[in-house]
Order: C-alpha cells, then structure tokens, then sequence
C-alpha cells in the first residue's frame, strides 16, 4: 500500500498523542507490557496492539574509533501492514557506514522485518539514538485500520543512550611531556647556495626544449622508411607466420587486404582504409599514378578479399596463393618512386576485423 510519508517536523507536532494512543491500544488489545531490555546492552522496547518493536546497540561499551551496530526488529500479528522508518531517519548525527534492511514470516506466521546499520560515532562520551517512529495500518477483520483523523498506527520507542570510550585513561594527565628547556643561540646564517641552484635549473630548462626538439628531428629521420619497404616488412611479417586454418582465414585475409589498402594511402595518397571496395575502385579510376592494370588486379584481389571477410567464402589453397602472389605484385610493381614516411613501430597492418566490419557496414 503506497501513501505519503509524514515529514519529521509533522511527527514532532504529533508526539503528544503517541503515548494517549499506546495506552488505549494496550487496554483494549490487553497485551502485556514489552520485556525489559538487558541491563548491558543498551536496549528499547516498544508494543502496541497486535506490533511489538525492539531495538538495540551493541556492543554495549564501545571505543572511540569502532563501529556501533543498531538493529531495529518490529513484529506484527498476521493481517498488519508495517511501516518502517526511512533510511537513516533520526540518525544524522553519525556516519552510516552499512544499511542492510531484511523481512521474513516466523512460524507463527507473523511479519518480522528488521533494519540493521552500522554507525560511526565523531566523538567519544555519552550518545544516544533518538526515539525511534513505527507505523502500521491494521488491515484484520473487525479491526479499526487506523485511529480517527490518522492514516496509520503510531509507535514511538524511548531513547537509546549509551557511551564511547575513549582511549585514553581517566586519570591520564592533559600535560604529558615536561616543558622545554631554554634553547641555544642560533650560530651565524651561513651564505645560501639555492640562488645558484636555481640558476642551474633555470639554465637546464631552458635548454630542454632546444634538446627535446634536436631529439625528435633526429628520431624522425632515423624511421623514414619508403612506403614499399613498410607495405613489405608487414606483409613478410603476416606470410612468416603459420598458414592459416579455417577459422583463421577471415582475419587472414582481413590482414591481408588492410597491409594493400595501407599501402594505397602512403604511395597514392587514396584514403583506401575509410572506403568500401566500391567507392575506392571508383576514386581510384581518376589517379593518373594507378594504370589500367593495377586498378583491375586491385579490383579483383579486394573483391576476393570481402567475399572472404563478408560473405563467408571459403578459399582454397590455390585462392590463397593467388591473393598473396596478387599483393606481392602490385607491391613489386609500383615500388618505384614510392614516398618516404615516418615507419610505425611496429609493422603489423592497421586493419582489424571489427575496423574492416564497420567500414564494411
């Protein structure tokens, strides 16, 4: 049954009727007054009607820096609807730590449903859990389900006190060292040397950007490659390997297509990687560098290569030998001329079968 909650401030105004409804409750229902708490454990206990509350601290004596636990457990007689507190009500001044909420039947039938938390006290010495508010709606027959002008059953424990250790022993002393002495004359300052320390590293930064710059120069140098020895150097690294199985023929052949395709884009500057096969055959036929020859052996190894990576071909051997042969060729053929670039570390082609899929789609 969902209904709105009463703001604290409505509570506080209501309190004066909590203890006029308990006892009329308790006198028509006859129940028995709750069980007192153990004289060690910081304890409260409530019951109206047919719903009984209990709520306790443990552990009983705790020291400053240890968590404290508060279970609230509320039983309710078949036919009663409870209404637990909200998360963290009244409890703002501590730290909730853990908040772990549970609700079973017992054997008897009865709803039992409890809120455990775990609490951080700030300080030590006395402490208290406010009073703790339980509703419920008596939904038995022949039952009133809740007084005149209210939505709900009202029950309000006591308050919870209980103390935090503290560490340090009652007798301990505030002064636990002996005052000071009287101290030495301070010696003469000596001449400081972090004006020519800083000196130092003034000069060394400014030269770093100088040095870094000469270093980068002479590192670009020492990697440029031509585009044929690149598109090589990776093939030969991919026909180095094991011969493909059948589970490996697609990412094979993905390899395969994308060290071409690379190629491409380094010595005729076509931005092959971001086309499908299509659109690049068609950007390809305005390259005055690409021959007649070269565009249809690239149509026919590309075309080879989807009906692998796409529509789930299945070459032979000799399919294979002729795609590698059909790479090896344009490679040997246009090497002439090819473009110094800036090598890649490694060497592996750059297409992958998820980047030949969405480009694919």
């Amino acid at each position: 049954m969902s209904r709105e909650r009463k703001s604290p401030a409505a509570n506080r105004f209501a309190g004066f009727r909590y203890w006029a409804i308990a006892a009329v409750a308790l006198t028509m229902s006859g129940a028995a007054a709750p069980p007192k708490a153990s004289s060690d454990v910081p304890h409260a206990t409530a019951k109206l009607g047919p719903v009984s509350v209990d709520a306790q601290i443990k552990p009983a004596k705790p020291m400053i820096g240890d968590p404290v636990t508060l279970t609230i457990t509320v039983t309710a007689e078949p036919g009663v609807e409870l209404l637990m507190p909200e998360f963290g009500e009244a409890l703002d001044r501590f730290s909730i730590l853990d908040f772990v909420p549970r609700k079973k039947l017992d054997g008897r039938g009865r709803t039992v449903e409890t809120q455990q938390y775990r609490l951080q006290p700030s300080n030590s010495g006395p402490q208290s859990i406010p009073p703790i508010l339980i509703e419920f709606i008596d939904h038995r027959p022949n039952q009133k389900a809740a007084p005149e002008g209210s939505d709900a059953y009202e029950i309000l424990t006591d308050r919870i006190d209980f103390e935090v250790q503290s560490v340090l022993p009652k007798d301990a002393k505030a002064d636990l060292k002996p005052p000071l002495g009287k101290l030495d004359k301070l010696a003469a300052p000596k001449r400081p040397r972090w004006p020519w320390l800083i000196a130092l590293a003034a000069a060394i930064l400014a030269a770093c950007p100088l040095v870094w710059s000469r270093y980068r120069a002479w590192r670009a140098m020492a990697r440029r490659r031509s585009a044929y020895d690149v598109a090589r150097s990776r093939l030969d690294s991919l026909l180095a390997r094991r011969t493909p199985s059948a589970e490996q023929i697609g990412p094979f052949y993905v390899e395969l297509s994308g060290i071409v395709r690379r190629y491409l884009e380094d010595r005729f500057d076509v931005r092959a990687p971001e086309l499908t096969t299509e659109e690049f055959l068609a950007s390809a036929q305005h390259s005055a560098d690409l021959t007649r020859d070269h565009q249809g052996l690239l149509r026919e190894f590309l075309r080879q290569a989807d009906l692998v990576k796409f529509a789930g071909l299945r070459p032979t051997e000799e399919d294979i030998r002729a795609s590698i042969q059909a790479a090896e060729r344009f490679l040997e053929e246009t090497r002439e001329n090819a473009p110094l670039i800036n090598a890649p570390m490694e060497t592996a082609a750059v297409e992958t079968p998820q980047t030949a899929e969405a480009r694919h789609d």
